[in-house]
């Protein structure tokens, strides 16, 4: 981390680190078989490197869905190594969404420095995240059992962000609102599908395939806690442990759980946030307000209870599938209290 940068929250950071050492180097290898163009942005992207290829230390990613996979094949027996190739796929398939997510929002940080379009341009970016995605599908191609879940995920991913993206035409009350069932789906898909992947492949390979679909499930219910807690970060966290702009969100009018639950409340904070809303919050001090209305009216205790109610869903089929799983307990307990 670059001086002056607080060090990022890393809930379960020795059991990831241990997970990393093992999948850096099978990450790297994949990514050599790209177009050297490929690879050099591929490398800035995944934090190896700077925007000239030359060697960089900074923020790489958390690293949670492969050490999700790694861990998960390790409660059921198997070892960590067992699961590097779902491991590797499920991170090369989080790189590609995030290249294609800040395309989409034009966002143009990323873990504190250029987003991969901004560095390099749009069109070579789209290829990047292309070639991180076909890399990702090689991975487990010749493994159908495990490829099922990495399939249905890239699905639900999909799905996911187009609703996500919908959301933002449709008003914030009235007979077109989004609702509190269509925002959880549309986080289970887009957030935790590929948690649910990264479960069900780990258990898969580590030899327990007979768990997979319920650690599906698992991952997609911690997906929407994660979900409801990224999006309480993007309003009341601290950009340079987030790397990312703060209000992000709310300027870009984005249907975020903590503002529907706050302008569904009623009462005067939530009537003083739609019309605030309604103006089209640009200017910080309107951002500024906003922010403080979402908190006023309820939308961060709403929140933080939604996260909770989801968090114990998935904490629950965990203990009934891996009871012996602590480090993976602690590091899905660790994602949603993060902001506590």
């Amino acid at each position: 981390m670059k001086p002056g940068h607080p060090a990022p929250v890393r809930p379960g950071g020795e059991a990831i680190d241990r997970c990393r050492r093992l999948l850096v180097p099978a990450l790297r290898e994949a990514v050599s078989a790209l177009h050297p163009w490929s690879a050099r942005m591929a490398a800035f992207t995944l934090g190896w490197s700077d925007v000239d290829g030359r060697p960089y230390e900074g923020d790489s990613g958390k690293g949670l869905r492969p050490a999700f996979a790694m861990l998960s094949a390790e409660a059921v027996g198997g070892g960590a190594e067992s699961a590097l190739p779902g491991a590797v796929a499920v991170e090369l398939v989080h790189a590609f969404s995030l290249v294609h997510d800040d395309i989409i929002d034009n966002d143009e940080r990323r873990r504190h420095r250029d987003a991969l379009w901004k560095a390099y341009g749009v069109g070579p970016a789209l290829l990047a995240g292309d070639a991180l995605l076909a890399l990702a599908i090689g991975q487990l191609a010749g493994r159908p059992d495990a490829m099922r879940y990495l399939s249905a995920a890239l699905i639900e991913l999909v799905k996911g962000q187009t609703a996500d993206m919908a959301f933002e035409n449709r008003p914030w009350a009235g007979p077109n609102e989004v609702t509190v069932a269509e925002y959880t789906e549309m986080a289970a898909g887009k957030t935790g599908a590929l948690l649910g992947a990264a479960a069900a492949t780990g258990v898969t390979l580590g030899g327990a395939a007979e768990l997979a679909e319920r650690m599906w499930q698992m991952g997609r219910d911690l997906g929407v806690a994660f979900q409801i807690t990224d999006d309480m970060l993007g309003i009341w966290g601290d950009p340079r442990v987030t790397g990312k702009p703060v209000h992000g969100d709310l300027r870009r009018d984005k249907k975020t759980f903590p503002v529907l639950a706050a302008v569904g409340a009623g009462g005067t904070a939530a009537r003083e946030l739609s019309a605030i809303l309604a103006a089209g919050a640009t200017d910080e001090e309107s951002l500024r307000r906003a922010a403080h209305l979402v908190e006023e009216a309820g939308g961060r205790a709403a929140s933080q209870a939604l996260a909770d109610r989801y968090l114990a869903a998935a904490l629950e089929v965990l203990d009934e599938c891996l009871p012996g799983a602590t480090e993976l307990r602690s590091l899905c307990d660790g994602l949603v209290n993060r902001v506590r």
